[in-house]
């Protein structure tokens, strides 16, 4: 499903979440939405899911989200727990809330993901550890299979090794069933092979929207003699650098041409790729980021 956010602005009181933003989403990719506490970020997600009247517009396939239920069947946000299950409720019976509300769920497959994250069925909710907690959210995000489904740092609760076995069900999953997926999160080196379009916000701004790849590859590690990196990096946006002995590494911001890749060459510098974690750190600096 497209979205089109165009001039949304969210207050709280006297507090702006999300200032004047603009930006659209083609659809059928998993889109990493990735900003610092406070950025903004759920705020964004709260207004995509309709789940507040917008100032500016939100469309999801050329129709307001707010107040249509047309549109708000093909829509799933989950947060950092399940929204609809009460503490008292057993899972067995929120999995069947969820085939009863959406026409896409998938309950087979919601079975399939409890018995994989080790979710007991005749639990109760609030009697579940915080990992469980979580993964019930990820399996009703996944078997719910919404053509809009965002994941609102709703993996953070897991272990590492089910944290990993969530990424693996939903880029198996993705493949198998092409959708819109929207994910906020912290462990941006965990989850960014999967990433296919990144979304960075600040304060609630737009900083940048950009394929992964194509972000990855505006940075790069120069390493060699420290001389050497400081002649090579003159006049190129240099995001950190560090030193130990003479030898001297910089990430620099911008892609390198042809010309400047063959004078590392021959100074014998290396260069190699900036992680797309420590891009995002510096992109969104208080002081020195690239605004």
């Amino acid at each position: 499903m497209r979205v089109d956010v165009q001039g949304l602005t969210v207050r709280y009181g006297s507090v702006t979440a999300i200032d004047d933003m603009s930006f659209s989403l083609s659809g059928n990719k998993i889109y990493g939405l990735l900003g610092r506490n406070g950025s903004g970020k759920t705020s964004l997600m709260s207004a995509l899911a309709g789940f507040r009247r917008p100032i500016g517009e939100v469309r999801v396939d050329g129709e307001p989200v707010f107040e249509n239920p047309r549109t708000m069947q093909n829509v799933c946000l989950v947060r950092h727990s399940p929204d609809a299950a009460d503490k008292g409720d057993r899972v067995r019976d929120v999995l069947n809330y969820g085939k009863a509300w959406r026409d896409s769920w998938d309950h087979a497959y919601a079975l399939e993901l409890a018995e994989l994250f080790k979710i007991p069925l005749k639990g109760k909710v609030g009697e579940l550890s915080l990992g469980r907690r979580s993964a019930l959210g990820v399996v009703i995000g996944l078997a719910g299979r919404s053509p809009l489904t965002m994941l609102d740092e709703s993996h953070l609760g897991m272990d590492t090794p089910t944290r990993y076995a969530f990424y693996d069900t939903l880029l198996h999953d993705f493949m198998a069933h092409p959708r819109t997926i929207l994910i906020s999160t912290h462990l941006i080196e965990e989850l960014g092979s999967l990433l296919e379009e990144v979304v960075i916000i600040d304060q609630g701004r737009l900083v940048l929207q950009e394929d992964a790849d194509t972000l990855r590859s505006r940075g790069t590690e120069v390493t060699g003699p420290a001389s050497d990196v400081d002649e090579f990096t003159a006049g190129l946006t240099v995001l950190s650098h560090k030193s130990l002995g003479g030898t001297k590494a910089a990430m620099v911001y911008g892609a390198l041409g042809d010309a400047q890749v063959i004078r590392a060459r021959q100074l014998g510098l290396e260069l190699g790729p900036i992680a797309l974690q420590d891009l995002f750190v510096h992109l969104t600096e208080p002081v020195g980021g690239l605004r």
